[in-house]
């Protein structure tokens, strides 16, 4: 049976919604940790809060404490682009941390960390081409992260040029690098919120329904693996 960890960040409202009284709650090393069990698999849900260090450090309980197979992360994200449309949904193929800088010391590109050859740390591909071919309509996406909400569209616009990115949010870098240093397969499913014009306000506004749409696929995905 297969051990899953789901990492969400501030939208737990929509994982109480889906799994309500499914779940037994406990509180280990700091952590909120909710478990839904079935005959094919135990979910292990754990809420880290807002930012990179927050998610790494939650990433890394999951994968020591118990032991996962694999672990899945869907929420709401900022969209840099005009196509990525709110309650757009989409799959990370790779994610660049793009406030992580050594080039002062090493001419190396903002974002890139040492094992990697560029700023892109790659989400696990199986993973990626499985929920693909789950849900077809789901967008490949770069994703920029960084401990920062992005509001100002020119930001959103830069991080476009500079990266090529679709999308912005707190969280996957901290998830995929710290997955791919354990050697444990990642899925990151996201769903725009707050299109490139919008801010803060657009975010409250639809944060549930967008991280709702996230978890649905996100849950379509979990019930297929075995298959």
């Amino acid at each position: 049976m297969k051990t899953i960890g789901m990492i969400v960040a501030v939208e737990i409202k929509a994982v109480l919604d889906r799994y309500g009284s499914q779940l037994t709650e406990k509180n280990i090393a700091g952590y909120r940790v909710l478990e839904y069990k079935t005959d094919k698999y135990n979910l292990i849900i754990a809420k880290c809060g807002a930012g990179e260090i927050a998610a790494a450090g939650c990433t890394q309980f999951l994968i020591s404490e118990y032991k996962t197979d694999m672990i899945i992360n869907f929420g709401v994200v900022g969209g840099l682009t005009p196509e990525m449309a709110k309650t757009k949904t989409c799959v990370v193929e790779k994610v660049v941390h793009y406030d992580f800088d050594t080039s002062a010391v090493d001419n190396w590109e903002v974002g890139r960390y040492a094992e990697y050859p560029d700023p892109y740390i790659p989400a696990n591909k199986e993973l990626l081409e499985k929920a693909l071919a789950i849900n077809p309509e789901l967008v490949p996406v770069i994703c920029a992260s960084a401990d920062k909400f992005i509001a100002d569209p020119q930001l959103k616009i830069n991080l476009n040029k500079q990266f090529g990115a679709h999308i912005c949010e707190m969280e996957a870098a901290g998830i995929v690098l710290i997955c791919n240093r354990n050697n444990v397969p990642c899925l990151l499913i996201k769903s725009v919120s707050d299109s490139i014009e919008g801010g803060a306000e657009e975010f409250r506004n639809t944060v549930n329904e967008a991280a709702a749409l996230c978890l649905d696929i996100a849950d379509k995905i979990i019930e297929d693996l075995d298959k």
